[in-house]
């Protein structure tokens, strides 16, 4: 097997094993920990924490410690979490949030510049195009990452689905679920009772152990790999200026409209994660059906995402992205008038199966798109794009005890016309800029001011 596949693999499926626990527990956070919005605030804090150390933390880190060992130690602050829903309270999951936030970032950074340094190296050696190589490479992790939402949700459903439940659902509350929940971070009285202590025991120990076999296949057999674009031990950028990486990289006018992108993924995740799977399917089904609807969600986003990353060298990324944003539109439509009932359980999984066909767009597209438009300052761009997601998230988790469903589905719809509006005008300027061949004796002088142009 080819060094750089087998690589791929090693990524992948330790990333399958520590979101097969992470995701779970992240569908069911909003729902499980309802009380006094623990669960929304332990998310929001989680990804306000990642903003922060997006910052900072993921190009000094790749740099100091290299990818392979900032993988493998952020990694461990996943597992932090795990343990701290042992026995959820303030006390134990703010806390853990905050370290899990910490390593979040380096986490998805130094994955993301990982994979790309693979793709670009396994591009050379054959002769592909560099893009097309890296889109490939994105779409086997996410087809393996994804999948860890089939696994984690399986687990979930089988284990919740012990505690009694309450099968008739009064119609006075069926009228309050979907768009028109405005409950502001309360239980539903038809949502099953809170799982006995023992059952949840039982669901975090399992969690916390795809947790620990993670980090030991990372540590094992992932192979460190150096950029070979990186600069050598002279030309190393201050702290300082490592530090200040990921903001001196906005100075790209590309980047700029760019982080619409990311923004608007975190955006999706948190209506899917927190809106979604307590006002659609908790409030009119129960808890015990959060996992399975949230694997077809998963199983699709990870089918699609290798399908997506073979396309795309056919198709083109913007048909991809402009596929993601169609089907996402429709989807905010039609639950802005869905009304959630019981007897229309399939329409449930139809949903989920749809917002995971767009979601896999936003994953493995964002992701190759960053890669090639930013290869030589990879750490930065991941970095300023774990950000911009984050920042999404926080708002969405943030204002979703305060806001009203139909609310946030209309910010969502805001967001997403924005967001392809300035994604169609990168794609523009690169074009414009492909389209001008430059005599050989002016190539020179427009490497010297090529910077300038998206100034």
């Amino acid at each position: 097997m080819d060094s750089s596949l087998k690589n791929v693999l090693v990524v992948s499926f330790g990333f399958l094993l520590l979101f097969t626990a992470y995701g779970a527990l992240q569908n069911l956070q909003s729902s499980l920990n309802s009380e006094s919005g623990l669960g929304l605030t332990a998310l929001s804090t989680l990804y306000g924490t990642i903003l922060l150390s997006s910052m900072f933390l993921p190009s000094l880190l790749i740099k100091k410690f290299g990818c392979k060992w900032t993988i493998t130690g952020s990694m461990c602050c996943y597992v932090a979490f795990s343990l701290g829903n042992f026995h959820a309270s303030w006390y134990t999951l703010i806390p853990t949030s905050i370290l899990l936030g910490l390593g979040g970032a380096p986490l998805w950074s130094s994955q993301c510049t990982y994979i790309t340094i693979l793709g670009n190296t396994s591009a050379q050696k054959t002769g592909k195009a560099s893009k097309d190589v890296v889109n490939q490479f994105f779409g086997i992790f996410f087809l393996i990452f994804q999948s860890s939402g089939v696994w984690g949700n399986l687990i979930s459903s089988l284990i919740l689905g012990q505690t009694p439940t309450q099968n008739i659902i009064p119609e006075d509350q069926l009228l309050l679920c979907g768009a028109r929940d405005c409950q502001m971070g309360g239980s539903f009285s038809n949502s099953t009772q809170r799982p006995s202590q023992e059952l949840i025991y039982t669901l975090v120990g399992i969690y916390t152990g795809c947790g620990v076999l993670a980090v030991l296949l990372i540590a094992i057999f992932l192979e460190p790999i150096k950029d070979p674009q990186q600069k050598s031990e002279g030309e190393k950028l201050s702290l300082w200026s490592n530090l200040l990486a990921t903001f001196r990289l906005l100075r790209d006018k590309r980047l700029r409209l760019l982080v619409l992108l990311p923004l608007y993924s975190g955006f999706q995740q948190g209506f899917m994660s927190g809106d979604y799977t307590k006002s659609y399917i908790t409030c009119a089904l129960g808890i015990q059906f959060v996992g399975y609807v949230m694997i077809c969600f998963a199983g699709t986003d990870a089918l699609c995402s290798v399908l997506y990353g073979r396309l795309s060298q056919y198709t083109g990324r913007i048909a991809i992205f402009s596929v993601g944003a169609l089907i996402h539109l429709c989807c905010i439509i039609a639950l802005l008038l869905w009304k959630p009932n019981p007897d229309q359980l399939a329409v449930f999984f139809v949903f989920s199966a749809l917002w995971g066909m767009s979601d896999a767009v936003w994953q493995t597209q964002n992701n190759a798109l960053y890669g090639t438009l930013f290869e030589n300052n990879k750490e930065a761009a991941f970095s300023n794009y774990r950000l911009w997601e984050a920042l999404g998230m926080v708002i969405a988790f943030g204002y979703s005890t305060h806001l009203c469903v139909y609310i946030k589905l209309f910010i969502l719809l805001g967001i997403l016309i924005v967001t392809m509006v300035a994604y169609g005008t990168v794609e523009y300027m690169e074009s414009k800029a492909q389209a001008k061949p430059l005599p050989t004796e002016e190539t020179n002088q427009a490497q010297n001011t090529e910077k300038q142009t998206y100034m």
